[in-house]
């Protein structure tokens, strides 16, 4: 990215209430754990192996780790958007002016057009999202007819660095 960058932002998962969830589980599969490994006395009804109890402790610090390691970073720059959402993304993906037909900031619904947050697939045409929370998008129409709506907590920002690119361009085609 050699391009001048007229916005970044990056996200994280913060909703308490989320991490609350993962740590209770954290915690339940922890006392089973602790139950039947180092006290003796079978988990549940139907206890697992030890080597089942063992595996499955993994599940909630796995999801905790992946919580914790997410992050979304966005880039407006001169040359294009580029856009990385790590750990799934291990490097920026850029889309370039020349590609996108439109693109704009708007208040999205995130569970009813995407399913929620996260990596997302829409329903009903509404293309892709990448999003952490909240309900504000940079929404982009591409050439090819894709979609693809990019979460924002800076939509103020954000706008002015649409308004400043459409500004470059706008003057490069007089």
């Amino acid at each position: 990215m050699e391009a001048k960058v007229l916005f970044n932002e990056e996200q994280r998962f913060k909703q308490w209430w989320l991490w609350l969830i993962l740590i209770a589980v954290a915690l339940y599969f922890i006392y089973g754990f602790v139950q039947q490994i180092f006290i003796g006395k079978p988990f549940g009804d139907h206890p697992v192996s030890d080597l089942g109890v063992t595996l499955l402790l993994l599940v909630p610090f796995g999801a905790l780790w992946l919580l914790w390691k997410v992050k979304l970073t966005t880039k407006i720059c001169t040359d294009g958007i580029y856009y990385q959402y790590f750990p799934f993304h291990w490097k920026f993906h850029k889309i370039a002016w020349e590609d996108i037909e439109k693109s704009y900031v708007r208040t999205y619904k995130p569970i009813v057009e995407y399913g929620g947050w996260g990596l997302r697939s829409g329903v009903f045409g509404s293309g892709q999202a990448f999003n952490v929370y909240g309900n504000i998008g940079l929404q982009l129409e591409l050439k090819n007819r894709k979609k693809l709506l990019i979460g924002t907590q800076k939509k103020y920002e954000i706008e002015k660095a649409l308004e400043q690119i459409k500004r470059n361009q706008s003057l490069d085609h007089e």
